[in-house]
């Protein structure tokens, strides 16, 4: 796969810091390929997810539309109708629409199950279009119904039973985004024994692939001519508020490829991944290869590496908190004595790297070995923090240690994306009471970053000859070079030297 990438005429928008991906709860995904990548998918979107009771009233499906579905002046955002309608009291149902399961709940019985209560399957839909779309998959259609402009409903092109079923196609300004939460639900729910004429055609009863070839096939051409924008980005952090799980496919536009489309035996790498969050407006292309550079290594076994010690004021004097050993790296305890009579100590200490340069990166991550013993419950004494001008920031690890053995855990990717562009400290928190003190050991921690020009797609200025002096050039919209404008067709990426722009070829 060609993973030249191009900057072509798409709107970018950086998104706040509150939008940012966390990165530490895709690293179960870094490396897999095809299947493999599928059920990882998979896990991690049901682990630990909350969902909210189905139907009108307090922390109910229509609570949560208020605030997920919302469009500007207080009207319901309906990717089915352009009819306008207007939210009332928070938690009430809007007279003339229906709660919509884009993934029809017949397809699966009907229980009220997860899937039956997911956010990222159901949106806010007039009720005429609800009942016009029934329960049909989803497809390009021969139009013999359309909804006020936007959803059709017919037969679809190219299936040989023509006659005897009826498909939908939403607007093609939400294709897009329908496609990406049809690969949500066929990864999600993959262990559903699915029914039904309706689901069989779409549908396979397998963890992979699940959609049938002509429907991932067709989805993954809707997701490249409609990318990824602000409205969906902004959604599918709402919506993880309210359930604790994202949408994977609206984060890294290019995942699907690597489980149904042409980089399906290429390991993901959710590192260096174009990712929605810095690109909206149709950033649908691909991550250009890159090594991501160390900016600091430490194994800590007999080396500091360069770290000091700060004791927060309380901190019991004469106490050394955290002490370097060639054994174990840095250690972290409050108790002192022998170990048949320990007196335990209040202490609160960080142990701080020195400052890592992270001005010239776009992103940066870090992980870490630790153990942690004679504790039940660590995360409320111990923390990892991200210093920067001045003031910490809690990091999230996804990986602590049980507490009660010597076994040492990898921390998993740890983020540091959100400063990305500062210069930071990496502080280890430990903290213990006269009740109770934990023993706390790091060691192998490494900072790694990818630079601007190798983390986000473009082509340097630097890599292209005068204009006058280049031919045009084609390029399908994830990057891959087309041999001829004859072999081209749809929306094509047109190249004249620095110039690149967006074109459809019938």
């Amino acid at each position: 796969m060609n993973k030249t990438l191009l900057s072509f005429c798409c709107a970018v928008t950086a998104l706040g810091a509150g939008a940012q991906i966390p990165l530490d709860y895709y690293a179960p995904l870094y490396g897999l390929t095809g299947r493999d990548l599928k059920q990882a998918v998979h896990e991690i979107v049901n682990d630990d997810v909350k969902m909210l009771s189905y139907g009108s009233g307090s922390t109910k499906t229509w609570w949560a539309f208020y605030v997920t579905d919302m469009a500007e002046g207080g009207l319901v955002r309906d990717r089915y109708s352009a009819e306008e309608f207007r939210f009332g009291n928070r938690g009430s149902s809007v007279s003339g629409m229906n709660i919509e399961h884009s993934f029809p709940k017949s397809w699966w019985g009907g229980s009220e199950n997860n899937a039956y209560k997911d956010l990222y399957n159901l949106m806010p839909c007039q009720t005429t279009i609800n009942n016009h779309k029934s329960n049909y998959p989803m497809a390009n259609v021969d139009v013999e119904w359309r909804g006020n402009g936007v959803t059709r409903v017919g037969t679809r092109n190219g299936d040989p039973q023509t006659q005897a079923y009826r498909y939908w196609e939403p607007g093609d300004q939400w294709k897009g985004d329908f496609a990406r939460g049809y690969f949500y639900m066929a990864t999600a729910y993959q262990n559903f024994t699915w029914s039904g004429d309706q689901s069989v055609r779409i549908l396979n009863t397998e963890a992979y692939p699940t959609l049938q070839e002509w429907a991932y096939t067709l989805y993954l051409d809707w997701a490249e001519a409609d990318g990824v924008d602000e409205t969906e980005t902004v959604r599918n952090n709402n919506v993880e508020k309210f359930q604790g799980n994202r949408n994977p496919f609206v984060d890294f536009p290019n995942l699907a490829h690597y489980i149904w489309g042409d980089s399906i035996g290429e390991p993901f790498n959710p590192l260096t991944s174009v990712k929605s969050q810095a690109f909206t407006g149709g950033a649908t292309i691909r991550e250009k290869d890159s090594t991501p550079s160390e900016l600091y290594a430490s194994t800590f076994l007999g080396d500091e590496g360069g770290c000091t010690v700060e004791l927060a004021p309380g901190s019991a004097s004469g106490i050394r908190v955290w002490s370097n050993t060639a054994s174990y790296g840095w250690k972290a305890t409050g108790a002192v004595g022998p170990s048949t009579n320990l007196t335990c100590y209040d202490t609160d200490a960080i142990l701080l790297t020195p400052e890592i340069d992270l001005s010239e990166y776009k992103s940066a991550w870090l992980d870490f070995d630790h153990m942690v013993n004679y504790a039940v419950t660590p995360y409320s004494a111990l923390s990892v923090i991200a210093r920067v001008d001045g003031t910490d920031h809690p990091l999230h690890v996804r990986r602590w240690p049980l507490g009660n053995k010597l076994d040492f855990y990898n921390s998993s990717v740890v983020d540091l994306s959100p400063w990305a562009g500062k210069k930071v400290k990496v502080g280890f928190r430990y903290t213990s009471t006269t009740e109770g003190a934990s023993m706390w050991e790091v060691k192998n921690l490494s900072v790694k970053g990818v630079n601007g020009k190798s983390s986000i797609g473009y082509i340097e200025q630097d890599m292209l000859d005068p204009e006058d002096t280049m031919a045009e050039e084609y390029f399908t919209v994830d990057g891959r070079r087309i041999p001829s404008r004859e072999d081209a067709r749809g929306i094509v990426i047109v190249r004249r030297g620095s110039k690149v722009s967006k074109i459809f070829i019938p």
